[in-house]
């Protein structure tokens, strides 16, 4: 396994900086020797031999340490206007339909904090890879608000990004 991580890290190095973009298909890849190492562990730990559970748990952490930075530069590559192209050709995915909120239409901005109502489960976009944003943080949320597009930090109200007339 060392020897696949090894591999892994000299061809990251390698390769430009531009052409490293990471699929999914390549992030699950990753999950998935994340797992098989945690299995090892698990095996360790039975066979109670310390020098291999050191060894390991080095395993563990590197490919934990991998899978983190596969997954950063993946959505450091999926850039916020990714999204502007991808609605060029699919147009009827970013259709705004017959949709209204209870509430009139506020022009947010970037650090203003805004009410539970307006954040709603209602409005969350439960997928934000379908519409090729890029995935929120911890405690946050892609919120939609008629035309716009809110990233919205749930445990503080807090607005943090803003997509203006996103759909169509």
């Amino acid at each position: 396994m060392r020897k696949m991580i090894i591999t892994a890290l000299m061809a990251a190095v390698a390769l430009p900086a531009a052409a490293s973009a990471q699929s999914q298909r390549e992030v699950r890849r990753d999950q998935q020797d994340l797992r098989q190492e945690q299995r090892e562990l698990n095996r360790a730990y039975r066979s109670g031999d310390r020098r291999e559970i050191r060894n390991q748990r080095e395993d563990v952490r590197d490919a934990r340490q991998e899978l983190r930075e596969d997954r950063r530069d993946r959505d450091r590559n999926w850039g916020r206007d990714d999204w502007r192209g991808y609605r060029n050709g699919n147009r009827a995915l970013y259709a705004r339909g017959n949709w209204n909120a209870p509430f009139r239409y506020t022009q947010f901005r970037s650090g203003i904090r805004i009410a539970p109502s307006y954040y709603g489960s209602r409005y969350y976009i439960t997928d934000p890879g379908r519409y090729r944003l890029r995935n929120p943080g911890f405690n946050q949320r892609w919120v939609r608000h008629y035309n716009d597009v809110l990233l919205v930090d749930t445990r503080r109200g807090i607005v943090v990004d803003v997509i203006r007339n996103f759909y169509w």
